[in-house]
């Protein structure tokens, strides 16, 4: 069984992160994806989906610092449904998309500061299409195994 959720949008607003006990960071934002169909008419229109996203520790840690609100990002993890009762006691129900990686996709000029913070080693550990040739040099984001 796969229980896998692979999102390419623009966050919603910055990161909100939080600590647990233990000092355990847990962060928060949103994603929106957009779909283009033609309706009835003929004509073009968009669909935006929003994606609650939750990532823990150093990846909570990480998403505070690299992601600001209007930037590109895929996201990778699994979706998640919880249930809890709110303040009056009523049952209220979340989905949401707990991240085991993500990555920046906008270009690293357009950045705050242009830094270069798109690669992580640990974010392709398992794919090998992150490197290419024998010297191990990063390609593209636009190389992207998707």
């Amino acid at each position: 069984m796969v229980n896998k959720v692979i999102l390419i949008g623009n966050l919603g607003r910055d990161p909100e992160v939080r600590y647990l006990e233990g000092n355990v960071a847990v962060a928060r934002f949103s994603v929106a994806t957009n779909e283009n169909y033609k309706d009835k008419k003929g004509e073009w229109q968009t669909a935006t989906e929003w994606h609650d996203v939750v990532a823990w520790r150093s990846l909570a840690e990480r998403a505070e610092k690299q992601l600001k609100k209007g930037s590109q990002v895929f996201v990778e993890g699994k979706l998640t449904h919880r249930k809890y009762q709110d303040k009056e006691g009523n049952d209220r129900y979340v989905t949401e998309v707990v991240a085991n990686s993500f990555r920046v996709l906008d270009r690293r000029d357009s950045r705050p500061g242009g830094q270069d913070d798109d690669f992580h080693p640990e974010d392709t550990a398992n794919d090998t299409s992150a490197t290419s040739g024998s010297s191990g040099e990063q390609q593209a984001d636009d190389d992207l195994p998707f």
